[in-house]
């Protein structure tokens, strides 16, 4: 009889988590839809909805989107739950007029894994294509930064939305060290790469070439 509990007891969990990530989904499809032709993704900015409490999603450093511990195999699902992510005081969050609930991200919620390379009247562009097929042309406002990896290398992250960043994989990373250069900056040799009229430092110029 304690197995058949157990049992139900099972049942009854995954059948709560269907109906909650059937109903956040439905809010989300909502709430994009209400979304004016044209004008971009939903104004997740402008929504102060209550505080519904944890969800058991998690994005893990590779970019993947997990719901109890299982990927999201539906491109078009994570696409959709990456419109309304929202991130508040450190913290992530899937956003909808009526309710806001946490999720956990191990490192950044997207990942940068192409880059076009482009000119315009500043000079070199460069373009950004994020895993969940958003374009983010890397300028003022939408800039990078690196930081130091637990290897001792660097690691790029690009500025997608407020607050929201991509991790940049390491081919590209090595593609934007290919392109880059040193300049002076506030009296140090800096070395990083342009894009947009923006420089965006590396690191220490000496200190690569020395590691070069």
């Amino acid at each position: 009889m304690a197995n058949q509990g157990q049992t139900n007891q099972g049942q009854t969990d995954q059948g709560q988590a269907r109906s909650n990530l059937e109903g956040l989904t439905v809010a989300a499809r909502d709430a994009t839809n209400a979304t004016p032709a044209g004008r971009g993704l939903p104004p997740v900015h402008l929504w102060n909805p209550p505080f519904c409490g944890e969800l058991d999603m998690r994005i893990a450093s590779d970019g993947t989107w997990f719901y109890m511990g299982t990927p999201i195999g539906r491109p078009a699902l994570v696409r959709l739950f990456s419109t309304i992510l929202k991130r508040e005081n450190g913290k992530h969050f899937l956003v909808t007029p009526v309710e806001k609930v946490g999720i956990r991200v191990d490192d950044a919620p997207f990942m940068a894994v192409e880059m076009r390379v482009e000119h315009d009247a500043r000079g070199r562009l460069l373009r950004f294509r994020t895993n969940v097929d958003d374009w983010v042309v890397c300028e003022a406002g939408h800039g990078l930064r690196f930081e130091r990896a637990a290897d001792g290398g660097l690691t790029p992250y690009l500025h997608v939305r407020a607050d929201l960043w991509a991790k940049v994989t390491r081919a590209l990373y090595y593609d934007l060290v290919d392109m880059g250069e040193e300049r002076m900056i506030d009296g140090e040799e800096m070395f990083g790469v342009e894009s947009g009229g923006e420089f965006f430092a590396m690191a220490d110029a000496e200190q690569v070439r020395n590691a070069r």
